[in-house]
């Protein structure tokens, strides 16, 4: 039994037709559809960054900007985008949190160092950060362990992309991050 599938959009003014087969005969069929289907898996596993594991870059971030006399504002965000941890040292600008948070988010969608998406933009390679709101300045990296990226963090003011790689290293115990 086939299954008729209406889309339509007002705006266009287009209607879609698909014949789409229904679950039941998707059951019945082939060996090698019953194959993939076996073969399918229907949830996966994400590393997810603590509270605590992001407390603890911003700890360490911060301690290596005072070891070198530098002032920075961190932000620091889980797989999905959403801020999980931020402090700004005493002195940091105004805007250092915001800048700071929109290089974390930079590097998390592109995941990579945000000092490579700005060499794509400045060559002219890859104009699409420039016009999805992304702020592809140099000083934030996504955080990877074993492959999988589990957030990215974003420093704003001085060395921003050494004093992350040194969070990273201090906290993950080895160089996690992409680019580096």
């Amino acid at each position: 039994m086939k299954k008729l599938l209406v889309i339509s959009g007002t705006a266009t003014g287009l209607t879609l037709l698909l014949l789409v087969p229904s679950f039941a005969q998707q059951q019945t069929g082939s060996a090698p559809a019953k194959q993939a289907t076996k073969d399918l898996r229907t949830t996966r596993e994400i590393k997810v960054i603590s509270s605590a594991g992001a407390r603890a870059l911003a700890d360490a971030c911060t301690v290596w900007a005072e070891q070198n006399k530098q002032t920075v504002a961190i932000a620091i965000l889980d797989w999905g985008g959403n801020l999980i941890e931020s402090h700004a040292m005493e002195g940091a600008p105004m805007n250092a949190i915001d800048t700071a948070l929109l290089k974390a988010k930079s590097a998390l969608r592109w995941r990579r160092a945000t000092s490579e998406t700005n060499k794509l933009v400045r060559s002219g390679e890859n104009l699409a950060p420039t016009f999805m709101r992304d702020f592809p300045q140099p000083g934030a990296l996504p955080i990877m362990v074993n492959g999988q990226v589990i957030g990215a963090m974003g420093v704003s003011g001085a060395d921003g992309e050494k004093c992350a790689q040194a969070a990273i290293d201090a906290v993950f115990g080895q160089s996690t991050s992409s680019g580096r």
